[in-house]
């Protein structure tokens, strides 16, 4: 595809987005602008210009974004060249980054990814060596700890800008929780941008290379990103600075994880000579509801904001309608009742309808009351697959097979199933490795220190060493590894022993399916890659998986209305959406508002209205209960700013009336036009 044929696809806006390949750009795409079709046009109109795939890279967060720009690339230019591109997350980056260069930093690159369970009690471990007493807010510390991450701020210099006792200790903590890291041979996902910054500046050769591959960059939910990783853009992109950002400000809804909007609002600041290109002809929703949604996010309060008027060539369409029910049961029951009318009366899908919330807490009524009425229904969010404890136990398996310094993965893989290792055996392995004598596997695999534990133990020890010994040199040839992993996990115990783990038979049934079904994933992931793969590269792909909230692929083809918090809503969209519990003090939340975070909270609500396609309802009670206690409710301001121009409020049996008679008079015209022809 020439030059030509691509900017003959686009509106003139998007065209010139993809034309300006040269110095930094900053591309402000609203909700539903074609975003992805800017950023995979444009690497193809690199290609057509010539300039090397290999050459190209391209961020953003989540895998499911990654492979979209992949799959849609590989339709508009020779598959074998998009291969070439390098298109992934920020994580995915790095990590193939720091597999290369690790060894700069003292780590192996063998590496395992910590998940949240093992950062955790890592941390715990580590705030307890560090002098942090029983009562010590943990959480609270850990969260502040990846908060100085994202910001690089390392261990010493959080010791030295500590302003209270608090932060001292949680100073000290992080400390040794980095210490406990490399002993173990891990890092968690704050260090994999981390470390690369550190490799990038102890190592100026290293950045060079990277920055002599990439001469073109690209960042998508550029809005999204943290200190950590607005650093690692700005030091690649180095002077030629041929940098392409592509974000809205508007929707930047992710502060409580280290996002600076000040990143997207201050890039022409910061990068001298950027082209500023807006992105506001609407492809998903109505003008009624662009409208409403232009309306409320136009009154923020930060100056800085970049101004952008959404508009769509598909009509006028239906005003949103703002209803009012006495309580959280009746606002449950209107929604079941008016999804099973529309469902009838348009001929659509469960699937088609989408119920949005602030916090989880609000989903109970609506799935007692769905299930009630026999609505299916999923949840976007619930508990993940990688998630469960029989996943997360045969994960710890193969981690400790390819990283034998995770003491974590060995402490958890002990008792599944249970082998005679008891309490005391375990801190003999804990003090084993705090004598600095070596890892808690170097410990089971000596017969001395085996010869210390009771005969069960000894001989459930010896068991599982010999397994680890025998397996080792086939995990080391890459290919075959779904019929390995089965294999392994079977001769280690952990899948004949599930029985004994999980006493009811059923739920021990339940638990081998998805054990079957995690080898399942892994041959998956093989076939996908199309070429052999080694086990460390598969736990790599799936920690990165894991980051990306993945959902079950299984719900997604279920005929379900959609249940999920606002959050996790983004970069979805639906027909018809209900946004409930549009009351002040839950929508904005009387925390973020408390914090100063009014401008994130309309951000927020101007992300749920732009969810809708076609139709919105926004939901309020005049009461709520709140934990046990009905309250009195007042109305959410963001109603306020647009009911009347942009929102017409209707009572819930008017609304229901409404509807019917809207959908008989085109029914009429139908026929009218039908009996015409």
């Amino acid at each position: 595809m020439t030059c030509q044929e691509i900017l003959k696809q686009l509106n003139p806006e998007q065209g010139e987005a993809v034309s300006t390949t040269e110095g930094p750009v900053l591309v402000l795409a609203g909700a539903g602008t074609g975003k992805t079709r800017v950023i995979t046009f444009r690497i193809a109109y690199m290609l057509s210009r010539g300039i090397p795939a290999e050459s190209i890279l391209g961020m953003t967060f989540t895998n499911k974004a990654a492979r979209e720009m992949k799959e849609r690339l590989a339709q508009l230019v020779d598959p074998k060249l998009a291969e070439r591109v390098t298109l992934g997350t920020f994580h995915s980056f790095c990590g193939k980054l720091l597999r290369r260069e690790i060894k700069k930093l003292g780590y192996l690159p063998n590496f395992t990814i910590a998940d949240e369970s093992d950062q955790l009690g890592i941390f715990k471990q580590a705030a307890g060596e560090a002098g942090c007493g029983s009562d010590f807010p943990f959480s609270a510390a850990f969260n502040i700890m990846s908060g100085w991450k994202n910001r690089l701020i390392t261990p010493e210099k959080a010791r030295k800008m500590a302003g209270n006792q608090f932060e001292v200790m949680a100073g000290a903590a992080y400390g040794k929780y980095q210490e406990l890291l490399e002993l173990q041979n891990l890092v968690d996902f704050d260090d994999m941008l981390m470390l690369t910054w550190r490799i990038f500046k102890e190592y100026p050769e290293v950045l060079e290379k990277y920055r002599e591959r990439y001469r073109y960059l690209m960042v998508d939910e550029y809005q999204d990103t943290n200190g950590a990783q607005f650093t690692l853009v700005k030091m690649l992109a180095g002077e030629r600075c041929n940098l392409c950002v592509v974000g809205d400000d508007d929707q930047s809804i992710y502060s409580w994880r280290g996002a600076d909007v000040g990143n997207i609002l201050d890039f022409p600041k910061i990068f001298k000579g950027t082209k500023v290109v807006k992105l506001e002809q609407n492809y998903r929703s109505c003008n009624a509801i662009l409208n409403a949604a232009n309306a409320v996010i136009s009154q923020g309060g930060d100056s800085r904001r970049h101004t952008k008027q959404l508009w769509s060539a598909l009509g006028e369409g239906r005003t949103p309608e703002i209803i009012t029910l006495n309580n959280g049961e009746d606002e449950a029951d209107f929604i079941a009742r008016l999804i099973e009318q529309r469902k009838r009366e348009r001929n659509c899908s469960y699937s088609d309808f989408a119920i949005l919330y602030r916090s989880n807490q609000l989903s109970r009524q609506l799935e007692q009351t769905l299930r009630g009425a026999n609505v299916p229904y999923r949840m976007v969010g619930g508990q993940q697959f990688f998630q469960r404890r029989e996943i997360k136990d045969a994960l710890a398996y193969l981690k400790l097979m390819s990283n034998p310094l995770d003491d974590q993965s060995l402490l958890r893989l002990l008792s599944s199933p249970p082998r005679g290792i008891g309490a005391k055996a375990v801190s003999d392995l804990k003090s084993y490795r705090l004598e600095g004598r070596g890892s808690m596997f170097e410990a089971l695999n000596s017969g001395e220190f085996r010869a210390k534990l009771s005969r069960p133990a000894a001989k459930g020890a010896e068991e599982l060493m010999s397994v680890f010994a025998r397996f080792k040199p086939l995990f080391e040839q890459p290919g075959g590894l779904s019929g390995k992993c089965a294999e392994f996990l079977k001769e280690t115990g952990y899948i004949p022993g599930l029985q004994k783990i999980y006493k009811d038979i059923d739920d021990a049934v339940k638990r081998r399916d998805n054990v079957d079904e995690f080898i399942s994933a892994i041959s998956q992931f093989e076939l996908k890659r199309g070429e052999p793969a080694t086990l460390t590269e598969y736990l790599e792909a799936c920690s990165l998986l894991e980051e990306s909230e993945r959902e079950d692929e299984a719900d997604e083809e279920k005929d379900a209305v959609t249940l999920t918090t606002v959050h996790a809503a983004k970069g979805l969209e639906y027909p018809i959406v209900f946004v409930i519990a549009m009351e002040h003090g839950i929508f904005p939340h009387e925390r973020a508002l408390d914090e100063g975070g009014a401008d994130e909270e309309r951000r927020l609500f101007y992300v749920a209205v732009t969810r809708a396609k076609e139709e919105l309802y926004l939901l309020r009670t005049r009461m709520r209960m709140v934990r046990g206690v009905m309250h009195p409710s007042r109305p959410s301001g963001f109603l306020g700013m647009i009911d009347g121009e942009f929102a017409k409020s209707q009572t819930p049996d008017d609304l229901l009336k409404t509807v019917d008679r809207d959908t008989l008079a085109a029914k009429f015209a139908e026929l009218y036009e039908f009996m015409k022809s």
